[in-house]
């Protein structure tokens, strides 16, 4: 079986599902790569300690988002859940240091599903969703290298974020290509540190990156990125970017590592 690859996406907000650019962005994507045997998701919106396995079954999605039009409460993404997956991760995760606990009502929530939905729409593919247990990069970064393995048996390994997250800034007046300059000047210096794989100063963003703490107030939707570097570790050569501009002024980069 041929390695799969590891993602970074940006994921947006449910209302990306009326962005027909970015809608499309997702669909060419997903439609350019293997199908996988099952996707892992590493979300932005599910911190919890230790380390926790979501549901291994269908289950309700988690609408973790406030004060939108109903219709967005209404989206199912019915994904066949991944036990086989969560046994795997299970046994390359756990340590007497490193519990693993299971939440097994913990359903898809809206930075796994949004994206999963126009990358792969039939709602075919195995999903299982982890937790992040620490928003220490070098410790997300570890979790991802010890996923890796997966990557040899198909499994499509992602980190759901946004590039630049700033929700203050957040100005739907502004066309795709338009952006604050703090979101411009973190993304160029993102893509730039990216192209020359430069993980330390990655995992050093907010004390690297012009504008860190204000593309990031708060880290967490960066975090997923670490999963995906760390997972990707043996490929970096192979890294590119694949979608890339501004969504209300905040940075869509997403890349893919092998």
């Amino acid at each position: 079986m041929t390695r799969a690859p590891v993602l970074y996406l940006s994921h947006g907000a449910p209302p990306l599902a009326d962005d027909t650019l970015w809608t499309r962005q997702l669909a060419d994507w997903g439609g350019e790569l293997a199908r996988p045997a099952a996707v892992l998701m590493v979300s932005a919106h599910w911190e919890e300690a230790p380390l926790t396995l979501g549901a291994t079954r269908t289950v309700p999605l988690v609408y973790d988002f406030w004060g939108f039009p109903e219709h967005y409460y209404q989206v199912t993404y019915p994904a066949p859940g991944a036990p086989e997956l969560a046994g795997k991760v299970r046994k390359l995760l756990r340590t007497a240091q490193t519990p693993v606990h299971d939440d097994p009502g913990r359903g898809l929530d809206h930075g796994a599903y949004v994206p999963l939905a126009e990358m792969f729409p039939g709602a075919d593919v195995p999903v299982l969703q982890i937790s992040m247990p620490t928003l220490d990069p070098q410790g997300l970064y570890e979790v991802g290298r010890r996923l890796a393995p997966l990557r040899d048996e198909g499994v499509l390994i992602v980190g759901s974020g946004f590039f630049t997250h700033n929700l203050s800034g957040l100005d739907p007046s502004l066309a795709f290509d338009q952006a604050p300059g703090w979101s411009k000047e973190f993304d160029a210096w993102g893509r730039e540190a990216l192209a020359a794989r430069d993980v330390d100063a990655l995992l050093d963003f907010q004390r690297k990156a012009p504008s860190g703490r204000i593309a990031h107030p708060r880290t967490e939707h960066f975090a997923p990125l670490f999963v995906t570097l760390g997972a990707g570790e043996a490929d970096q050569e192979a890294q590119r970017t694949v979608i890339e501009g501004f969504w209300y002024g905040l940075a869509k980069r997403s890349i893919q590592i092998g």
